[in-house]
């Protein structure tokens, strides 16, 4: 069994990359070998070496050692689209097999291994399974990324179900403020405090681009 956490979001865009980051720094902190990974990414750059993801880069360049890029974003597309309208568009099948090889290959180096996953819980990676399905195969607590928005109460609820339906450990979620347009910021996240089960393990608010996130998280217990 692969030691760390899933992180998913109720969307995209809401700060998904940052908190593995921190997450990672946190469990580095507690002398643990670390690595990230993102499975599949959209939106990629085309380089001398291939398609590559500044996600993906970032968890890269976060772990404790070298590890192969292909390992840590083993699908990577180039439209910045659905995943698997990307994939299909290329004729590649995202297989799940492939996802659980590449951790396994991290594993063997690391002792926690910090997944991102792409866009929120349920976003289809292929013609019949989901990112909660690659989120089961791995076996790994999750972590809830929440962007502090309209809406956002019902998504989390939903992703919520969804995470214990599949059986997997519902370890925490974040607040993330990333709409300073919300004007009820303070009230939703009560809200939420109030109907997750799981503990919040931190409450950021709106970031600046690139701005690190020391000392507003905290690991689960």
């Amino acid at each position: 069994m692969t030691h760390g956490y899933f992180v998913t979001g109720t969307d995209t865009g809401v700060g998904k990359t940052s908190v593995c980051l921190e997450l990672m720094r946190l469990l580095q902190a507690q002398g643990h070998v670390v690595t990230g990974m993102k499975p599949v990414a959209s939106g990629c750059q085309r380089k001398s070496s291939g398609l590559v993801n500044e996600d993906a880069l970032r968890l890269q360049a976060q772990a404790s050692f070298t590890v192969p890029y292909a390992q840590v974003n083993p699908y990577a597309f180039e439209p910045a689209i659905a995943p698997h309208i990307a994939a299909a568009a290329e004729g590649v099948n995202i297989n799940l097999e492939s996802i659980e090889f590449a951790l396994a290959a991290l594993a063997r180096e690391a002792d926690r291994v910090v997944v991102e996953g792409v866009g929120g819980w349920a976003v289809p990676v292929n013609a019949v399974q989901t990112m909660a399905d690659v989120a089961v195969a791995l076996g790994m607590p999750v972590i809830m990324v929440v962007g502090i928005r309209l809406g956002c109460i019902n998504h989390a609820l939903l992703t919520e179900q969804a995470i214990t339906a599949s059986g997997l450990r519902f370890s925490g979620w974040i607040a993330n403020r990333v709409d300073p347009t919300c004007q009820v910021q303070d009230e939703t996240v009560a809200a939420l405090q109030q109907r997750l089960t799981a503990p919040c393990l931190g409450d950021l608010p709106c970031l600046a681009d690139g701005e690190e996130l020391s000392g507003r998280l905290s690991l689960p217990a």
